[in-house]
């Protein structure tokens, strides 16, 4: 309604002009300083309204044409007389004019156009043919945030030292979104969306989709994340692309080519009375690393005669108290002390490490004192109390920071929560896995028939803060093979990616990738020279298979799912109930060491994860099977943004 009254107005307001206009042309004596002129718009004159426009009207009588101004329906002003020669040139100007002006607007763009869009138009036929047109429309949309500042962190804890209590950082933080829609023609079109705080890689979405009409051969083109979906049922595509795609059509044939990575993976779980079966595939290189450790050597030592004789425990162990320290990344201030930790704290003879330091006292079970004489040592050394700053390789010559001993600032204590462990067979079990350059170390107290003994300090018991606890070193900033503590870490020990899985319905199978029958998959070992071993399971040759589904002594095809010793139903683990079951007693059970040696996979155990893993001619075995969850109302899908 504003509009129609505004162009009212202004044709009235022209009309009135255009009026003293001519009545200036009829005085002969117009002193007018700037005469009203039809041909000056815009800038400081006013634009033409649209209801303005001429009429052309052809006189047959007289050859001529006759031009009329017209404001809607209304004549004004004198009509022209043009010849025929004197309208072709009148035409002819008129129609360069029109057409300069529109490439002038086509340069600059349009001005009403969305802000922050730019348009464009790109001449030639070329260019045309190709994209399907000659405009170049670009929207782009988001937010670029840069954050400055700088953090001070002051702790008023009297147990730390002065310098440590305030804290200064540097805050620099980057946040960027953004969203671009962009099309050139009819035919290619360009999306994507980019924004840093996404959880995940594949969220941020790129695609270039190249559309051709529907004569041409090249039918589309897509480049980015890109979908492959088939119509049959027994192959279905693939989701979650990233590469080139390409259709093209020849007649009545039609090919699609792609080439890409797939950037998701697909699962399948079926359930059946409420429960949940899925299936699990793993090599044994995919052993849990960094988070499951024996707290002492003469633990590790018995665990395959403890579990040689299932569903007996040959251990007289029982662990009372344990506490578990780790580097404080978290900045967690409660339950936070300075603690040193050393390797050849309660080791028993033969397992010392550092013999230049410290001697065996005789004791065959892990303590402070029965064992070595090493926390006596250090004792002597610091008779006055200990100060972790004077605590170096000077001070405790000839052990060395890093190897024999490792010293932290405000180190975190575990919760019960976040760790687990078993008290006859003396290991623990983190709920998260240490990083290289974290520190693991620990304080526990356990009982042998009626005696007690201790390795370590307790934050109870030991001294009070500011002093340091001391304690037993299981992994340091320097963990390597070279080191004794890399036998403390069990290697034996494989997640399927089950939650709370039952014990009915589930089934594990260990088979190996038989290289000499075309990579067929084999439940035994075809060694017919080996009698005990040809043709047995490798499940009963691994000890898995020793008892029947009343747990009585008798083998009959089936994993011995014992909770807490061969399974963990809780979050999915299976545990050998040997320390090295594809190494040293795969290799004890043949009786030709040459024959073992084809076999046994030796350097899983006895090297870094990374060098076992470039020997694939030894990584052929694999755990293999299903697992059933436990009947409830809740389905877990064992998977993150799905």
């Amino acid at each position: 309604m504003i509009n129609i009254i505004f162009n009212k107005i202004s044709s009235l307001v022209f009309a009135l002009l255009l009026s003293v206009n001519l009545l200036a042309q009829s005085v002969s004596d117009s002193s007018l300083a700037f005469p009203f002129s039809g041909s000056q718009t815009g800038g400081m004159f006013m634009n033409i309204p649209p209801n303005f426009n001429s009429s052309v009207v052809y006189d047959p009588m007289t050859n001529t044409y006759v031009v009329q101004q017209k404001i809607g329906a209304l004549n004004f002003g004198e009509p022209k007389i043009m010849s025929f020669l004197d309208y072709q040139k009148y035409s002819q100007s008129s129609l360069i004019n029109d057409y300069w002006d529109l490439r002038s607007k086509a340069r600059i763009g349009d001005q009403n156009y969305l802000q922050g869009a730019v348009k464009l138009f790109v001449p030639g036929k070329s260019f045309d043919r190709i994209f399907g047109g000659n405009a170049v429309d670009i929207r782009p949309q988001g937010s670029v945030e840069l954050i400055f500042g700088v953090k001070i962190n002051n702790i008023e804890n009297p147990a730390l030292p002065e310098e440590q209590r305030e804290a200064v950082s540097f805050d620099f933080q980057e946040k960027i979104q953004m969203n671009v829609i962009g099309k050139i023609g009819d035919k290619l079109k360009v999306t994507a969306n980019f924004n840093t705080e996404t959880t995940f890689d594949f969220e941020n979405q790129m695609k270039v989709e190249y559309t051709g009409y529907e004569d041409e051969i090249i039918k589309k083109i897509e480049i980015g994340n890109v979908s492959l979906p088939l119509n049959g049922t027994l192959i279905t595509g693939s989701q979650s692309l990233f590469g080139l795609k390409t259709q093209l059509q020849f007649g009545r044939t039609t090919i699609t080519g792609i080439l890409s990575q797939q950037k998701s993976t697909k699962s399948e779980i079926e359930v059946s009375g409420g429960a949940q079966q899925s299936e699990f595939d793993i090599y044994a290189d995919q052993y849990e690393a960094n988070k499951h450790y024996f707290l002492s050597h003469a633990f590790k030592d018995q665990y395959d005669d403890a579990l040689a004789n299932l569903p007996f425990i040959n251990s007289g162990i029982n662990i009372t108290k344990l506490e578990v320290w780790v580097t404080n990344k978290t900045g967690a201030t409660n339950e936070t002390r300075n603690i040193i930790s050393f390797l050849d704290l309660g080791s028993t003879d033969g397992n010392i490490y550092n013999t230049a330091f410290c001697s065996s006292n005789g004791g065959i079970f892990p303590d402070n004192s029965e064992a070595n004489n090493m926390y006596e040592l250090i004792k002597l050394r610091f008779p006055n109390g200990i100060n972790i700053n004077d605590v170096n390789n000077t001070s405790l010559p000839p052990l060395l920071n890093g190897a024999d001993f490792e010293k932290l600032e405000r180190a975190r204590k575990l919760s019960e929560s976040e760790f687990s462990f078993n008290s006859q067979l003396g290991y623990i079990s983190l709920n998260q896995a240490l990083n290289n350059d974290e520190v693991l170390a620990v304080a526990f107290q356990y009982t042998i028939g009626n005696k007690t003994y201790q390795v370590g300090e307790l934050s109870s018991t030991g001294p009070a803060a500011p002093q340091p606890l001391i304690l037993k070193l299981l992994k340091g900033t320097n963990f390597t093979p070279s080191l004794p503590n890399w036998d403390l870490m069990m290697k034996n020990i494989y997640a399927i990616g089950a939650y709370q899985m039952s014990r009915d319905g589930f089934v594990l199978d260990i088979v190996y990738e038989n290289s000499e029958e075309s990579g067929a998959l084999t439940n035994y070992l075809s060694e017919k020279d080996e009698v005990s071993i040809h043709g047995k399971p490798l499940i009963k040759i691994l000890n898995l298979d020793r008892l029947n589904q009343q747990m009585d002594v008798g083998s009959d095809g089936v994993f011995d799912f014992i909770e807490g010793i061969t399974a963990k139903s809780s979050n999915g683990r299976i545990i050998f109930p040997v320390l090295e079951p594809f190494g040293s007693y795969l290799a004890n059970q043949f009786s030709d060491p040459t024959v073992a040696d084809k076999y046994s996979y030796q350097i899983l155990y006895d090297s870094s994860l990374t060098i076992a893993q470039q020997f694939p001619e030894k990584n052929k075995f694999k755990l293999k099977g299903v697992y059933q969850s436990t009947s409830g109302a809740e389905i877990r899908l064992n998977a993150m943004n799905v």
